[in-house]
């Protein structure tokens, strides 16, 4: 295993502190998984492992992968190839911009090689052909789809399960984009707690069939709930915020606007509305991704 999970001992769980938790007699608890590293935090190292494995034991030494201009997940290989000593090439969802974003720049300054292309030519990143012609044209690689999203991504986020105990939990929740983490939580979670998903991207209709793709019977997962999205992906607005900044005085816990700060909005909504049992004891999943703040205005979190 690459050793970049050795950074893995950071992980803890921390209860939560909040006055409407204790009122309603509910226990929430965060697997802080933002610790293992400020950049490749979260689940992106699990997600990521077993593609750096193949890579580093390959000839090649090359990875190929995709994400948009704000991509974690562009970010965190960069970070990963560059201390693996392996190659990586980035397609960028977007026409090169006259000034690149503070993620994509972080690529290029941890080696990663950017190629950018349209939107419409984006949606055949996973058809054989475009992978025929990228393998004509940068030769043998390591291909990781977006997101991380396939067997061996799942197989890497299921590793996450060995930093808790799910029987002792009620329920397990997690913010959903490709779906690929919550696979491995499903795929790891050898209990009754129920597995809850927070789907961060407008109009994601289709997780069911996502995780079905990944070998994962959709009714495995107790409830998919899609009310706290925000607009899209990372979409946000005052509320979302205030309640960032308002967690991090509880709790002294950073949230990321992406994906971790609109779970928690969601988790502390449904307890006011009583969606919980009293007595629930609730382990939310921290994915990381802190980097992605970075792109808000200086001054408008308070951490």
């Amino acid at each position: 295993m690459i050793d970049l999970l050795s950074k893995t001992d950071n992980i803890r769980i921390d209860l939560l502190q909040n006055k409407l938790l204790d009122e309603s007699k509910i226990s929430v608890s965060m697997l802080r998984l933002d610790l293992i590293d400020p950049v490749i935090s979260g689940n992106k190292i699990f997600k990521l492992s077993y593609f750096l494995d193949e890579a580093k034991n390959s000839f090649h030494k090359l990875i190929i992968t995709f994400g948009g201009a704000y991509s974690n997940h562009l970010a965190a290989t960069a970070f990963a190839c560059r201390k693996a000593g392996i190659k990586s090439i980035g397609f960028v969802r977007a026409e090169k911009p006259k000034e690149l974003s503070h993620t994509l720049l972080y690529c290029l300054e941890n080696g990663m090689q950017l190629e950018f292309i349209s939107r419409e030519l984006y949606k055949n990143i996973n058809e054989e052909k475009f992978h025929g012609e990228l393998i004509k044209k940068y030769g043998d690689h390591t291909l990781i789809p977006e997101g991380g999203f396939s067997q061996k991504g799942a197989d890497g986020a299921k590793l996450i399960c060995n930093y808790f105990n799910a029987e002792n939990y009620s329920h397990i929740c997690c913010a959903i984009g490709s779906a690929t983490t919550i696979a491995g939580l499903i795929k790891g979670s050898d209990s009754e707690a129920k597995i809850i998903g927070f789907p961060v991207l407008k109009n994601l209709n289709d997780v069911e069939e996502k995780l079905e793709l990944l070998g994962i019977e959709s009714s495995k997962v107790s409830s998919i709930i899609y009310e706290y999205h925000f607009g899209g992906y990372a979409k946000r607005n005052n509320n979302l915020i205030s309640y960032m900044n308002s967690f991090y005085m509880d709790n002294k816990i950073p949230l990321d606007f992406v994906y971790t700060g609109k779970m928690m909005f969601g988790v502390y909504d449904l307890v006011e509305k009583k969606y919980f049992p009293e007595g629930s004891n609730i382990l939310c999943t921290h994915t990381g991704g802190l980097q992605g703040n970075k792109s808000l205005p200086e001054g408008m979190l308070n951490f």
